[in-house]
């Protein structure tokens, strides 16, 4: 383990892979945070479960839009560099909120302040990933390219360890410390982020100053700061017969128009800098979007849209459930969601072992099929039935847990696959980020269909007479998308599409 990971930071350097790591494990450690901000919508803001659902769907609406930072930070590069100033602000914008949210009680008991500090946090998040996955895919385009396996791999379990550390910790948290110290100590990580920026130096894709202004100004004159040629008192003092006198005036002559026709080509360097922004902004666009309308690549993605939308997320009213009826305090919780990361990690590790060479439907079918048999364990936690089994209810948690995150994962690696497979050379990167965009706005309008779900049915906290009605109709939901498994290619496997 550790000859390999001196042999990637020999290839990639140090400071590029504590970067990366670092970034990824805060992505994982997120959950240490917003396991707070659960209990805060429900417990300090007093929310319904539909409320509080429809706040996070709105504060991680940023993840839908990844494409419009890639392709931001693609063709408009700052101070001419193309990564890492995209990537401070991101830091910066993921780190102010917490602090903000921390001292200011005002704003955290305000559920709309409340909404935007957690929107522009997650914009910062959002923004963050697509940079450095950008600059993973640069670090292995050419010669490093054989250790792109490596570096992905070490990304994913770095994101790993920060979400079961993130668990772990932010369950005991809650129990021995205020929330408001939770947002307090989540922001170090985003401030080591933002220190850590510093470390990694970016070549420059054009200079700051503009050549032809360095050429036009020789060693023998100095232009001001409004634009009017000094000459040099030495110069001067020892040329003073008529015809040299003649001589400087035609040469200062000469200056000034050389000075004054390099003020005009200024605005049309900043013109044509503005206007290559612009094409590049629009080329990108109007690539993705010829790309997007193949039916090879509409059919799949719009398959992956439905199979979050047309399926009610009722995971808050859950959450509501467990720790008001059930009595589950936050620390068990954690556990719980250290064991969905361990079922995440089974569903990775079965998919690649058993599952790649199945045809893509038949993954699929299964897991919809999985996915209604958790549900159906929901129902029967929620009508107590386990009980009479003498099955616990935190045994029915952590087992629901493990296998949820397990079959959602197998469902995610064909997604994964699928996109890898439809990208075309050019534009891999922004197009596989518009396919995360496509699954994130799904599970977004997923979530508010079931806060919708949740307010019809008038589940709210203390109050879950009709949560096993509510659980009954996303499990007949969960077969609508293997209605439209005609949109997947029928030979696509896990090898080939």
């Amino acid at each position: 383990m550790i000859g390999w990971l001196k042999q990637l930071g020999k290839a990639f350097g140090v400071s590029f892979l504590w970067l990366i790591c670092l970034i990824y494990f805060t992505q994982g450690f997120r959950s240490f945070v917003w396991t707070a901000v659960s209990y805060h919508l429900k417990d300090r803001l007093r929310l319904s479960p539909s409320a509080s659902q429809f706040v996070s769907s709105v504060a991680f609406f940023p993840w839908s839009i990844k494409p419009l930072y890639g392709i931001l930070s693609d063709c408009i590069p700052i101070k001419g560099r193309k990564r890492i100033p995209y990537l401070v602000i991101a830091t910066v914008l993921s780190l102010v909120p917490w602090p903000i949210l921390g001292l200011n009680a005002f704003l955290r008991s305000s559920r709309w302040h409340l909404t935007v500090f957690l929107t522009v946090q997650n914009l910062g998040s959002a923004m963050a990933d697509v940079v450095v996955d950008a600059m993973i895919a640069e670090a292995v385009r050419f010669e490093r390219a054989s250790f792109a396996g490596d570096l992905q791999s070490i990304s994913w379990l770095s994101m790993a360890l920060g979400g079961i550390c993130g668990s772990l910790l932010g369950g005991y948290a809650l129990t021995n410390i205020q929330i408001e110290t939770n947002f307090f100590l989540f922001s170090v990580l985003p401030a080591i982020q933002l220190l850590s920026c510093g470390l990694i130096t970016e070549n420059y894709v054009g200079s700051k100053i503009l050549p032809e202004f360095a050429n036009s100004v020789s060693s023998s004159h100095i232009v001001n700061g409004n634009g009017i040629v000094l000459e040099e008192d030495s110069f001067l003092a020892k040329k003073s017969n008529a015809s040299t006198w003649r001589r400087k005036k035609s040469q200062k002559n000469s200056i000034k128009r050389t000075a004054i026709s390099t003020k005009s080509q200024i605005p049309e360097k900043d013109n044509s800098l503005a206007l290559g922004w612009l094409d590049s902004l629009r080329a990108a666009t109007y690539s993705l979007f010829v790309a997007f309308r193949q039916p090879i690549i509409l059919r799949p993605m719009t398959w992956f849209f439905l199979a979050h939308v047309t399926v009610p997320n009722l995971s808050t009213v859950m959450f509501y459930y467990q720790t008001e009826s059930l009595k589950l305090d936050a620390s068990f919780l954690g556990t719980a969601r250290v064991v969905g990361w361990l079922g995440l990690m089974l569903g990775t590790f079965t998919y690649n072992r058993y599952l790649k060479t199945l045809k893509l439907r038949k993954i699929l079918l299964s897991a919809h099929i999985g996915l209604s048999f958790i549900s159906a364990l929901d129902m029967v936690l929620v009508s107590q039935i386990s009980l009479t089994y003498g099955i616990s209810d935190k045994i029915m948690v952590l087992c629901g847990s493990a296998l949820a995150d397990a079959i959602n994962q197998l469902k995610f690696m064909p997604f994964l696959i699928l996109s890898g497979q439809l990208c075309p050379p050019g534009i891999e990167g922004t197009l596989f980020a518009l396919f995360m965009s496509i699954n994130n706005l799904g599970s977004t309008l997923g979530s508010f269909t079931g806060a919708a779900l949740a307010s019809f049915l008038n589940l709210s906290s203390g109050l879950f007479d009709n949560l096993l009605l509510g659980i009954a109709i996303q499990v007949f939901c969960t077969y609508i998308p293997v209605a439209l498994l005609f949109l997947i290619p029928k030979e696509a496997t896990g090898l080939s599409a």
